[in-house]
């Protein structure tokens, strides 16, 4: 008589996912683009991205914060300015976004 034996599920962590989990979706991949380039203020980002609604260019850069993608300075004027600065470890994504570019450029 033969017993039954159980599969035991393994996760494995894939480095890519989370890293796409942390970039978050279509905007964000923009507004690094924007962000590569220096500081820059709510009002320009949403200028510099055709198409975003405030609240998806509000929700990504929520995202990228939480994820310590990049700061957020908030500058006690009137009205209030906000700006996003990229950290070390948001710069650090530069180039796997221009290996992106470059493989779109070539394959699209």
């Amino acid at each position: 008589m033969k017993t039954a034996r159980k599969l035991e599920v393994v996760e494995v962590e894939c480095s890519i996912e989370k890293a796409l989990t942390i970039i978050g979706g279509k905007w964000s991949f923009l507004i690094l683009r924007e962000l590569f380039n220096g500081t820059r203020r709510f009002g320009e980002l949403r200028k510099s991205i055709p198409n975003i609604s405030p609240k998806a260019l509000t929700d990504s850069l929520r995202h990228l914060e939480e994820h310590e993608i990049l700061t957020r300075k908030v500058i006690p004027t009137v009205p209030v300015t906000v700006e996003y600065t990229l950290t070390d470890k948001g710069m650090d994504l530069k180039k796997m976004i221009k290996e992106m570019k470059l493989w779109g450029a070539r394959w699209t």
